[in-house]
């Protein structure tokens, strides 16, 4: 899959897209990344996902860390997964916050879509936050944060992709086991932005289900 620069964006539509095909089936796209225990293994942006309480709509209560080593960020959220759908295409909605003042990313909403293809699944994300620092972390996000959130989600999608289609664990493709011939995930397989226009914003292409979350 051809790659597009996250820098290529309008100046209009700062929200993060990332989207890359997983040939695999869908269900077990779905499974991979719909069950927490699974979604920490080879998302990067969290070591740590526990489900609170399920709301009478289906909705998820969760808690969220990501250790940094120094630090453990923690936060909460709430997603709500859609399966029905004429074409088959399924939907996650999200918000997420945190009170971490050292957190770069403050509150946020976005999305997954799974959309069946004959080649496989094509898996993306449009997401938007606030940035966290305060008037630093404004300063900072279109230079440095939103870059490096973009590329720490694309590689965690390939990482998942990996997994699904060759069966190679997500531990096998971190650190210097990423190193190894084949094992290497790239967020350059990701596309930056939708491959055809819709005339709307990413964060407008959203499912309904994320303005039902509150």
């Amino acid at each position: 899959m051809a790659s597009a620069s996250p820098l290529a964006r309008s100046r209009g539509d700062r929200a993060l897209y990332v989207e890359i095909l997983i040939r695999a089936p869908l269900d077990e796209v779905w499974a991979l990344t719909q069950d927490p225990s699974s979604h920490v293994r080879w998302d990067a942006r969290f070591s740590d996902i526990v489900p609170q309480r399920t709301r009478a709509d289906g909705a998820q209560d969760f808690r969220y860390e990501l250790d940094l080593g120094v630090h453990t960020i923690r936060g909460t959220g709430v997603s709500l997964a859609t399966k029905l759908s004429r074409t088959g295409e399924r939907t996650s909605a999200l918000l997420f916050d945190t009170d971490d003042a050292l957190s770069p990313l403050g509150a946020g909403r976005g999305y997954w879509r799974y959309v069946p293809t004959d080649d496989g699944v094509r898996f993306l994300t449009g997401y938007d936050y606030v940035p966290g620092w305060g008037w630093l972390g404004w300063v900072l996000d279109p230079l440095i944060t939103r870059r490096f959130v973009w590329w720490l989600t694309a590689r965690s999608f390939d990482r998942l992709r990996l997994w699904a289609e060759q069966g190679i664990a997500p531990e096998e493709t971190s650190g210097w086991r990423s190193l190894r011939r084949g094992h290497r995930p790239r967020a350059r397989n990701c596309l930056a932005r939708p491959p055809r226009r819709t005339g709307h914003t990413i964060m407008e292409d959203a499912p309904e289900s994320l303005e039902e979350l509150v």
